[in-house]
């Protein structure tokens, strides 16, 4: 009977102790989190964290993401700081992530009151601080519960940062910008003059290839392109006249040497020596252009640069003379874009601000960030050219074919204030046009807008943005799927 007295005591306490012990993890599950996002030039930082409480340790979650190419920091480390009217009145330094991108600081503060919470990131490659205002720390944590409330509301999409820093994945501000009015059309690229060079036939002869080459054909500079050859030629023949100035180069030396000596001597009159070296320079010039690229099976012809070849004239076998255009060779470190404009913009083309063009088929240039010029606008059409053209420099690396056709937009006139995002971050349905916005750290939200102008890369947008609120410009179809998959996972989360 003792014995079942102090079982039931026993189990009386253990029973206490768990309800007690349920009843702190129920609290602490069910106190308030905050949670902010705060943008940077170079770095977004969101970070989750428990109301700060007097003598209470509250644990950052604190996510860096470096805003270039999206993704986490994962060298560095951070420095939280509480303040109170300048002062720092608590400090914790993390010297490495706990995971990709994610620092845990802990911050204790001793007093109740607005503070200002300061990050300090350090990097290998930058640093930068983020600053968090009206911070309040509570005097216990009923009043923090009371204050806040313990719901977790978040709406919209969730997209956990694990997700966006595995993924290609881009967010952008929504900007104001110059916005001009533009002119839609296209443009042909052309190889730029200067890029080009024309080859012809020093001799005459009959051509041969060294290799398989057609238009398009990459070329090394010094590599062999062709030989003209004379073998076979009772005239004109090149081996015979490379023979020749060589027995004059010969002749010519040895009678400049002999003469050199007599000039010297004092012995013949120096107008006599002067003309004699004449001859000889004549002689080894003549010798040297003949001989140049010269070899037994006849004349080498050599790619001048590395390039493409742009044009063939002469077939493997044909018959050249001495200044046949033989071929022409590009290395298109810049091209020339041929725009093709109605002449009902004629007013309007003399004041160009900007032109935009494709380099490749999904992405946008412009020549005022590539410091590419216009080199001409026409002033005149004819029946056979009804088009005016506009003829641009473009310092750019284009993939794209000479010959080939291009969307060109081109800015003109005086310009507007706007709001602009990428062009990228626009999702089209039926001619309605909406954008993912990122309200938080990893949550979204879809939104619809009513665009303006565009000018290739960026798209004004007249309603359903505001300045400084950040678009997803890569992945946005990602986070449109995870918000019709209905398992979008929760906001808060452990790491």
């Amino acid at each position: 009977m003792k014995n079942m007295v102090i079982i039931l005591c026993c189990l009386f306490v253990f029973s206490c102790n768990t309800k007690k012990i349920s009843e702190v993890d129920e609290a602490s599950e069910e106190f308030p989190t905050k949670s902010e996002t705060i943008w940077t030039n170079n770095t977004e930082l969101f970070v989750e964290f428990p109301a700060l409480v007097i003598n209470e340790p509250s644990k950052f979650t604190a996510h860096f993401t470096k805003l270039e190419k999206h993704r986490p920091i994962t060298e560095g480390k951070v420095t939280v700081n509480l303040l109170k009217k300048g002062t720092i009145v608590a400090t914790h330094t993390v010297s490495a992530p706990s995971s990709p991108g994610i620092f845990t600081p802990i911050i204790t503060p001793k007093s109740q009151g607005n503070f200002q919470l300061v990050f300090n990131l350090e990097t290998p490659e930058y640093k930068d601080q983020i600053i968090i205002e009206d911070v309040i720390v509570y005097n216990s944590k009923a009043i923090a519960i009371e204050a806040l409330g313990t719901g977790d509301e978040t709406g919209g999409i969730s997209f956990l940062k694990e997700q966006a820093w595995k993924m290609g994945f881009q967010t952008n501000p929504v900007v104001k910008k110059e916005v001009y009015e533009t002119i839609t059309t296209f443009g042909i690229w052309e190889a730029a003059p200067t890029d080009v060079q024309t080859l012809v036939a020093s001799t005459n002869g009959k051509i041969s290839y060294s290799k398989s080459i057609t238009e398009g054909t990459y070329l090394k500079k010094g590599e062999t392109i062709l030989t003209i050859s004379s073998q076979d030629f009772t005239a004109n023949n090149l081996s015979v006249e490379v023979q020749n100035a060589r027995a004059i180069l010969q002749q010519s030396e040895t009678n400049y040497n002999r003469k050199k000596e007599l000039f010297e001597s004092k012995i013949i009159a120096k107008s006599d020596f002067e003309q004699v070296e004449r001859d000889y320079k004549i002689a080894r010039e003549n010798y040297q252009n003949l001989a140049k690229g010269y070899s037994s099976k006849g004349k080498i012809i050599k790619a001048p640069f590395n390039g493409y070849i742009q044009s063939l004239t002469v077939k493997n076998g044909t018959y050249v003379s001495e200044g046949d255009v033989l071929f022409s060779i590009t290395d298109s470190k810049s091209s020339l874009l041929k725009i093709q404009v109605s002449p009902n913009y004629f007013k309007e083309l003399q004041d160009i601000k900007d032109i935009s063009y494709k380099t490749d088929a999904n992405n946008w240039s412009n020549i005022k960030s590539t410091e590419g010029e216009v080199l001409s606008v026409d002033k005149t059409i004819s029946k056979e050219k009804p088009m005016l053209h506009i003829y641009t420099k473009i310092n750019d690396v284009v993939n794209m074919p000479i010959g080939s056709v291009t969307p060109v937009i081109v800015s003109i006139g005086k310009s507007k204030k706007g709001l602009m995002i990428p062009t990228a971050a626009l999702l089209e349905d039926y001619g309605n046009y909406t954008v993912i916005v990122q309200s938080s750290g990893e949550s979204f939200e879809k939104r619809q807008v009513t665009i303006g102008k565009q000018n290739g890369n960026e798209t004004e947008i007249l309603s359903g943005l505001r300045i400084g609120e950040y678009v997803v410009s890569k992945g946005a179809y990602q986070v449109k799927t995870a918000s019709m998959s209905g398992e979008a996972p929760a906001h808060g989360h452990a790491h």
